[in-house]
This record gives structure tokens, sequence and C-alpha cells, in this order.
């Protein structure tokens, strides 16, 4: 029977520790996070840039770290009554056969509490604006401005639903009204697509900090005047605009 030394065993051990040391120096410099890549800095400053659709993309604003929740224009923000939530959202590619191409949807429901909310039928163009801040002080990876919102029947790939011959949307009470809005991939910050803008950092994770928030907001004078009927006062004191977070942590904060 071949049996090794005592020395070989050694000489070997040490072999063995020398090539785990090179594998990990080796990973370390190569396996940087892929946020930490995404941050460096472009040779020209990004410029603003019109969306194909209508709005702008603030490209200027990638990378920036300036807060999740934009400031209020008016009192009410923060209400419940109007309220609106993001519900989920991802990317969606239907594949070669099948017609549409890749998309990276917001699903929104808004829900009223005391009385009906009406808005005008057909939503007006370029009232929603949407931002993607990345996890860990990542800054934004998305940022856009002047979309529009489409009324659809159900929360995971609805079907537009048709103005009503009134020319107002109901959003009934205690029943949720449910928005589409679309990311246009020309709002994205480079290095970042579709299907990696809605990433988390590390990719399996059970910790929803380690995921980005997104930040919708949604503006129509019916909202303001909803406000200003409930509470009483000027309506020009109360915010005309929803926003919704997810995920935003110390909600309760003012």
């Amino acid at each position: 029977m071949f049996r090794l030394s005592e020395r070989s065993w050694t000489i070997l051990g040490v072999l063995v520790v020398g090539l785990l040391l090179l594998t990990y120096v080796g990973s370390t410099d190569e396996e940087e996070p892929a946020s930490t890549q995404r941050r460096t800095a472009p040779a020209q400053p990004l410029r603003d840039i019109p969306l194909p659709g209508g709005g702008t993309a603030l490209l200027s604003q990638c990378g920036d770290n300036d807060g999740w929740r934009p400031q209020p224009r008016g009192a009410g923000e923060r209400d419940t009554d109007p309220q609106m939530a993001l519900t989920s959202y991802g990317a969606f590619d239907p594949g070669s056969k099948a017609k549409g191409s890749a998309h990276f949807t917001v699903h929104v429901a808004i829900r009223t509490a005391a009385r009906p909310l009406l808005l005008p039928a057909p939503l007006p163009k370029g009232r929603v604006t949407l931002d993607v801040h990345g996890p860990h002080g990542e800054g934004r990876r998305a940022s856009a401005r002047g979309l529009t919102a489409t009324v659809v029947d159900s929360d995971f790939e609805g079907k537009p639903v048709e103005p009503p011959a009134s020319g107002r949307f109901r959003v009934a009470p205690g029943k949720p009204w449910l928005l589409d809005v679309e990311l246009p991939a020309a709002a994205l910050c480079p290095g970042y697509d579709l299907f990696g803008v809605g990433g988390c950092e590390p990719e399996h994770t059970n910790d929803v900090e380690d995921c980005p928030a997104l930040v919708l907001a949604l503006a129509d004078p019916a909202i303001r005047a909803y406000r200003a009927e409930g509470k009483g006062g000027a309506a020009a004191s109360f915010s005309d605009r929803l926003v919704a977070i997810f995920y935003e942590p110390n909600v309760s904060a003012v």
C-alpha cells in the first residue's frame, strides 16, 4: 500500500492553501459588486433627453442620492384619503412569437375612504413622475418626468379600460382603482437594462432594504379639490399630487 510521509502531507497542505489564497485574491478583484461598477462616473456629464413617447428622462440625476420622497406641493400628500400604493412592478418580455417588446411596468392602486374621487377620462398625458433608487446609497437608477398612466382592469397584464362617456373616472370608496405606468428604457441610467433596474443586491436576499425603492407620483387638480372638500380651507393650500413609495422606511415620519 502506498502511503504519504508526514513531510509529503505538509507540502501538499501548503500547496492547497496557496491555491486557495490565489483564488480568493483573484475573485476579490474581479467580483466587484455590480452597484459599485455602475456608479463609475461617466466621462462626460449626462444630459436630460426627451422620451420617445413623451416626457423627459432626467439622466443628469443618475447616481444622485438626494432622498426618495419629493418635496410636498401642499397639504395632504401623506394623508390616507385618497391614497395611492404600489402593488407590484417588474420587467416582462413577451418573446419573439408574441406581439410587443420587453417592458418594465409599475402597477399601482388608488383608494378612497369617504367619497368618490372623480378624475378626468381619459387621464391627461404627462402627469406622472417615476424614479428608481438603488439600495445602500447607490442613488438613482432611473428617472422620468411627464409619463402617462393607463387605467387597467386587473393588477397584472391588465387590459386598458375605455374612458366612460361621462368624461370622468370614478374611484369608488373601498374599491381599488388600478393603473399601469411604463418605465421607458431611455430613462435608465448607464449600466442598467429593463431586467436589472429593479434587481436587489445581493440578488438572492430576504431583506427589503437590499432592494431598490420606487417612487411614483400622479398629479391632477381633482386630487387637490378632493382634499379641500374633505378638510375645508382654500384649495390652493392642498397638494394636487398622490405619491407612492415602495419601500419607504419610517413611513410614519412627517
